[in-house]
């Protein structure tokens, strides 16, 4: 621990899937944050929980790794901040090595590489229970003598092992390792003569990483000086003399090192069972019944988002009316009533109405993501995906963007090749994510007022299935067109089946609706109020103007009105043309923006906002949102960009603004076209 920072900082790192987040969860509990380190787009989870003996300690989530020898944006931010190379991101007191104790050669060679970085470590044998009824027996004593760190075994999702871990975190003073993969003689002294050239704290570790670079391999040319690669480039040439190859070398000196402790201390049965998890992947990966299973697993998430949500979507409803009706017995008639009344509650809660939905989606995720379903999926995918040109890998991070395009995107840097990585990103914001669900959720109330539950459902469905084929469609043309390449192999580990953390699912539920929430109480409050403005200033010079009146000469009216001719073509009206406007900065704003239109128009603040769209009329007397203008409208929504934040994302993720502008421009293109053909189509087909 530094003198500046007394608290002792605790970093968990591991392999994919080796339960990282749910030890993180079950240390930290409600006491953490998610942001992004600094200068770069990696999520980084902190947070705070007591050692042993009740001291304050700070936990952080790395992202998982395979190597420090890294192939993408989160395994470089790993070994950075390992390395105390991250600008702004202390470096650790103590490493805790997760590794899934029924994966053990492969999780050990990345603790192999930590135990190389002059940290202090703590090896976490997770998932103890599933290995011993696979018939894997590991002796903790005989890996701890071995590895010469303490080994604590531990079973995250069940908390047990949390006490030791504890104890081990909170001891003074802190040993660093006393074992390390034995380097053939050339090597160290090659590795010796370059860490004299470093300025680091964990010299070798990061010479031995210098010495492994393919090339132009890595991001390393951009922070050595050339000096630094020079020697680098010399050191390789004498050890290829040597008879040695200074990539593979290190990393057959370790396997082989990890190979012994595993001989000493892991039992495994000579003939291994073929169990449930064998019998269940031939059902869930199987043509066609794992086709069966996924899209029944999604019809149910889509019937629990529908129906489920109702009661509670309907208890913040008449919540939020009943504070609109408590504001106006108490303060006096006049614009500032209007505009907490108007501006802020109809806004914002017509907004927050949609957590229930929100929150069944994460569930949902949550679910998939820890059971180990998520990568059964991807697998089912492959053949899919392969068809337009890219592998199982991008279907997770689309997966993802049905909860959010901005993780979604940001999860595309698992995937090796930069143009895959672009065209994933591309067609992420085409996934319908949770931000749409308001906007689907009201225009089929207003479409289907009085249909079954399975209706709704169905086009509901309808909705996100279309988004999932254009996402496909315009993948296709991307890898044929400007991102050509050829279609990789998919490489993926299937994680073993596991129970979901209830704790752990619970808490994702309650940090993602945290964001949502603080969403609604800064950036959607401040849109409201800025939408309620528009929509009431300036004020009709007439006394005696009617509310149609009114609105039609403000700000927000003169702006619908001026797009009007653009957008008419499509059957929306200037009262919509406000609503498309107001989205850009969050899809969902959407509702709240009509919500404020539509109640500052009618007399009748208590109406539904369905009932008021459903019976709104224009000029003619003929009604505006009829069965075509409501689909449109939610096609529209499918297709469109409408979300600036995601443009940001793409924006740092792609370093410019090359590709987000043009994001932009083909989603709306594609969203006005498919509206356009709609609702034109559909008349000339004699639809209303």
């Amino acid at each position: 621990m530094s003198v500046s920072d007394p608290v002792r900082r605790v970093a968990i790192a591991g392999n994919p899937n080796c339960g990282k987040s749910t030890l993180f969860n079950a240390l930290t509990g409600l006491r953490q944050k998610v942001g992004n380190y600094p200068g770069v787009t990696v999520e980084r989870k902190e947070g705070s929980f007591h050692g042993s003996h009740g001291e304050p300690m700070t936990l952080v989530d790395l992202p998982g790794s395979y190597s420090l020898q890294v192939r993408s944006p989160d395994e470089a931010v790993a070994r950075d901040v390992l390395l105390g190379r991250l600008p702004g991101e202390p470096r650790p007191d103590i490493v805790v090595a997760v590794v899934d104790a029924c994966n053990l050669e492969r999780n050990l060679y990345l603790v192999a590489q930590m135990l190389e970085l002059g940290l202090p470590v703590v090896v976490v044998l997770n998932m103890v229970d599933m290995a011993e009824k696979a018939g894997i027996r590991i002796d903790p004593a005989v890996l701890e003598a071995r590895l010469g760190v303490p080994v604590l075994p531990m079973v995250a999702v069940a908390g047990k092992g949390l006490v030791e871990l504890r104890q081990a975190v909170s001891r003074n003073p802190l040993s660093v390792p006393r074992a390390q993969a034995p380097l053939p003689e050339a090597l160290r002294r090659e590795v010796a003569q370059l860490a004299a050239r470093l300025d680091s704290r964990a010299a070798e570790a990061e010479a031995l990483l210098l010495l492994a670079l393919h090339g132009e391999n890595g991001d390393e040319p951009g922070r050595y000086n050339p000096k630094i690669l020079g020697a680098v480039r010399e050191a390789q040439e004498r050890l290829r003399l040597q008879g040695l190859d200074p990539v593979s070398a290190p990393v057959d000196a370790r396997y082989a090192w990890i190979q012994e402790i595993c001989d000493a201390a892991v039992k495994r049965p000579e003939q291994p069972d073929a169990g449930w998890s064998d019998r269940l992947d031939s059902f869930l990966t199987h043509p066609l019944w794992g086709w069966l299973a996924f899209l029944g697993t999604l019809g149910l998430m889509f019937f629990c988002i529908f129906w489920v949500a109702q009661k509670p979507m309907d208890w913040i409803d008449a919540g939020f009316g009943a504070l609109g009706d408590w504001l106006s017995g108490r303060v006096p008639e006049g614009d500032f009533r209007s505009l907490l009344v108007d501006g802020v509650v109809a806004g914002v809660g017509g907004v927050v109405i949609f957590l229930p939905q929100i929150l069944i989606l994460y569930f949902f995720l949550g679910l998939l993501e820890d059971s180990g379903y998520m990568a059964r999926a991807a697998f089912l995918m492959d053949r899919l995906m392969s068809r337009v040109g890219l592998h199982g890998k991008s279907f997770i991070p689309l997966l993802s963007s049905f909860a959010c395009a901005i993780p979604g995107i940001m999860a595309t840097r698992t995937i090796e090749s930069r143009k895959d990585r672009l065209v994933t990103m591309l067609v992420a914001p085409l996934m319908s994510c949770s931000a749409r669900l308001p906007v689907y959720s009201l225009m089929i109330a207003v479409l289907l007022p009085a249909a079954a539950v399975w209706q709704k459902v169905g086009l509901m469905v309808s909705m996100y299935v279309l988004g999932v084929l254009a996402a496909f469609t315009m993948a296709w043309l991307f890898k044929k067109t400007l991102l050509r390449s050829e279609t990789p192999m998919l490489l993926l580990e299937m994680p073993p089946y596991r129970w979901p953390a209830p704790r752990s699912i619970a808490l994702r539920m309650l940090e993602r609706a945290g964001i949502f929430l603080r969403r609604a109480g800064t950036v959607i409050l401040a849109l409201s109020v800025l939408l309620w403005a528009l929509a009431t200033y300036p004020k009709p010079k007439n006394p005696e103007a009617t509310p149609a009146e009114a609105i039609a000469q403000s700000f927000a009216g003169r702006m619908g009105h001026a797009m009007e001719p653009l957008i008419r073509p499509l059957g929306y009206d200037w009262k919509i043309g406000i609503g498309l406007v107001g989205s850009f900065a969050a899809r969902e704003v959407f509702v709240g923006t009509m919500k404020i239109v539509y109640n500052l128009e009618e007399e009748d603040d208590d109406a539904p906002l369905r009932d008021t769209m459903r019976e709104e009329k224009r000029e003619d007397g003929s009604l505006v949102y009829t069965p075509l203008v409501c689909i449109g409208l939610m096609v529209f929504y499918v297709l469109a960009m409408q979300c600036v934040s995601t443009l940001a994302i793409v924006y740092r993720e792609s370093n410019g603004w090359r590709w987000p502008l043009f994001q932009l421009a083909y989603m709306t293109a594609l969203a006005y076209t498919a509206a356009l053909v709609v609702y034109q189509g559909g008349r000339l087909l004699g639809f209303q």
